[in-house]
């Protein structure tokens, strides 16, 4: 295991450890299972496609790739906090 140096301003090194105890754990094992959690593009881009495959062989819908665009621009403005509200 190595150790790394990241700068981060106070505020925000406060509130790991406060999130890490409140949750029982340290504050390395926090951001390890935070990081670990977080897919890369390319393991969203393999889990997208093969989420599409398993629709269209096990669903029976014609998902068209019109279909996904609008999908993915549907996705995109739920992020971008432009459809839907956040609790």
């Amino acid at each position: 295991m190595a150790d790394t140096t990241i700068k981060i301003s106070d505020e925000i090194r406060d509130r790991i450890r406060t999130l890490a105890e409140e949750r029982g754990l340290s504050t390395r094992a926090y951001v390890e299972r935070l990081v670990s959690g977080v897919p890369t593009e390319d393991e969203r881009a393999e889990r997208t496609a093969k989420a599409i495959a398993y629709v269209r062989s096990h669903l029976g819908t014609d998902l068209a790739d019109d279909d996904l665009r609008e999908g993915h621009e549907w996705r995109q403005a739920i992020v971008a906090g432009r459809v839907g509200s956040r609790r």
